[in-house]
């Protein structure tokens, strides 16, 4: 059996400012330190096997965090990077709102019908990310760590429920939040969906 947890990087200022960050490559800020921080104690007397990171030093900051209770290596993998945003990236939400109203609205009705301009699909999303699923099934019995980003998360968590990308708004994964499944004969079963009670600040995680 393989044990999955799917781990949302910690909070960004573009995370509180409600800006698209995509591929650029911003750092967590002081409450997503705090949030790692109290991530990596929440784990720390797991087993784990093996800590994947997405490239991005929100992701990878996070990852690394969690790897220093276990003497462990963080593998670095382009298939957990965030969705590019193309044009969207280093917008505000309000911007994007404004400047491609009906593709926004697209976005909100239909997520899986959209390819955000000079990005990518959630289908490309998905087709990258389920591919390290893969792999690290393949590879591991025992406990995995996948820290990624919400766009990605959100796309394996339907993958892995056997959902298309449809019910994309149907799932919320706060940052820091943690999502866990297990995999047995090929079968993929949700034990844990968006924890954060190890938590402590006041000001709620954040889900955009």
């Amino acid at each position: 059996m393989t044990e999955i947890i799917l781990v949302r990087h910690g909070e960004t200022e573009w995370n509180v400012e409600e800006v698209f960050r995509g591929r650029i490559d911003i750092e967590l800020n002081q409450t997503g330190i705090k949030q790692a921080k109290l991530l990596a104690e929440y784990l720390s007397e797991r087993q784990l096997d093996a800590i994947y990171s997405s490239p991005l030093r929100r992701a990878l900051k996070t990852a690394e965090l969690i790897a220093g209770y276990h003497k462990l290596d963080v593998e670095i993998v382009p298939g957990l990077i965030d969705m590019d945003f193309g044009k969207w990236q280093g917008l505000s939400l309000q911007e994007v709102r404004d400047k491609y109203k009906e593709l926004y609205a697209e976005w909100v009705s239909h997520p899986d019908k959209v390819k955000i301009p000079a990005g990518e699909s959630l289908d490309d999303v998905r087709k990258r990310a389920i591919s390290v699923v893969s792999d690290v099934i393949a590879r591991y019995e025992g406990t995995v760590v996948l820290v990624a980003h919400r766009v990605v998360n959100k796309v394996l968590i339907c993958a892995l429920l056997g959902l298309d990308n449809s019910h994309f708004w149907n799932i919320r994964q706060d940052t820091c939040g943690i999502t866990t499944f297990t995999c047995e004969n090929g079968r993929f079963i949700l034990t844990e969906h968006n924890n954060t009670s190890f938590l402590t600040q006041k000001a709620p995680p954040s889900d955009f």
